[in-house]
């Protein structure tokens, strides 16, 4: 194997499939990337027991010939090494060429390197033909799907379905719905009205699909029996899907409510995380107490004191309300919903409640209070 490839697309693809090579892994081969030159170009394949990253360099972008003097082949290469080696070279192409397939040398003109690698048929195959259900969306609109409800689902794994976000595509939306049991976040986008499927996909393999788009506009996704595809530019990831029954969870989100605290999302924010300093060791908790004439967020410690802060701009309405909760919850919830103004709603004062974007009911953020005493 031999070829010469213009260096910032090399790095680019190296750089992509790196992220699903996990830091640390049982099986050592699996810290190698796999790289393979064929008649579609050079293809960098990354993959972990999760996720299957394959970026491909083609030959020509445009007018321009990313790749000259091709020889076919494959390789392994250690792909924290490669990455490494490739982001420290100055030069505008790199020569790459398998020697005896043991040694990979990289030379840009100026630096040469002799990277130990491996045969290529020792790696497992892995299919990445779409199959199932396919679906495509705006790369735009999938970005705000995962953004504004991914960061609610649970980072423990004593329920692993909690860690998944849920897709349930259906009568022309696609939903997504993450909680971890405390709070829940949910978002709807409008999409072909015949596509209709239901999977859990792993929420951290979600940021990292996300962080991947560079200057592409279409995101297509194959979903099949127990994984789902995602194919963008010249990408392709695979994740497996989460098994189990997500929970039901339109019971759960309130319809009507008997108080609304309309507020300056930002002055909020900044009103939660001064009172916060001052909150339990354990939890964040803040409490809100609320009537027609102020607002004061207020937090205590018995061993670190206590802080209070009123509201400037607001508007309540209902009967007079305290509420208390995890202020990491709703500062999360506010900053998903990327808006100027927010309205929380309530029901009760140990019940539910709803953050939102009074301009925007595409989204849903439900927080649970907490009982403090």
């Amino acid at each position: 194997m031999r070829l010469q490839i213009d260096k910032e697309q090399f790095l680019k693809a190296v750089s992509s499939s790196d992220h699903a090579i996990a830091s640390k892994t049982p099986i050592p081969l699996m810290a190698n990337l796999k790289l393979e030159l064929n008649e579609k170009g050079l293809e960098v394949t990354g993959s972990n027991s999760e996720m299957t990253i394959r970026a491909t360099v083609p030959y020509r972008i445009g007018d321009k010939e990313i790749i000259r003097a091709p020889g076919m082949g494959a390789t392994l290469i250690n792909a924290h090494l490669l990455t490494e080696v490739l982001r420290r070279m100055e030069g505008e192409e790199v020569s790459l060429e398998v020697i005896d397939e043991s040694i990979a040398k990289l030379d840009d003109g100026r630096s040469s390197f002799k990277l130990n690698c491996i045969k290529a048929d020792e790696y497992p195959d892995i299919d990445l033909e779409p199959t199932g259900t396919s679906l495509t969306l705006p790369c735009l609109d999938f970005v705000s799907l995962v953004e504004q409800s991914a960061f609610a689902a649970s980072t423990k794994e004593q329920r692993p379905v909690l860690t998944a976000l849920n897709l349930e595509a259906g009568d022309g939306k696609l939903v997504a719905t993450a909680t971890d049991s405390a709070r829940l976040a949910q978002k709807s986008i409008e999409i072909e009205p015949l596509v209709r499927f239901r999977c859990n996909i792993p929420a951290k393999i979600l940021g990292d699909v996300t962080r991947l788009f560079d200057n592409v506009e279409k995101l297509t996704i194959s979903v099949a029996e127990n994984r789902i595809l995602f194919l963008f530019g010249n990408t392709i990831v695979s994740s497996r899907l989460v098994s189990g029954d997500y929970p039901v969870t339109k019971a759960i989100i309130p319809q009507t409510f008997n108080f609304y605290l309309e507020v300056n999302a930002q002055e909020l924010l900044n009103a939660m995380s001064r009172v916060s300093l001052l909150s339990s060791e354990r939890e964040p908790v803040v409490k809100l107490s609320m009537r027609e004439e102020e607002v004061e967020i207020s937090a205590k410690s018995e061993s670190a004191g206590s802080a209070s802060e009123h509201l400037r701009i607001f508007s309540f309405t209902g009967e007079r309300l305290n509420v208390s909760f995890n202020s990491m919850f709703v500062i999360d919830a506010i900053k998903a919903l990327k808006a100027e103004d927010v309205t929380l709603c309530f029901q009760a004062e140990m019940k539910p409640f709803v953050v939102k974007n009074p301009k925007d009911d595409s989204v849903i953020e439900l927080i649970t209070p907490m009982r403090t005493y």
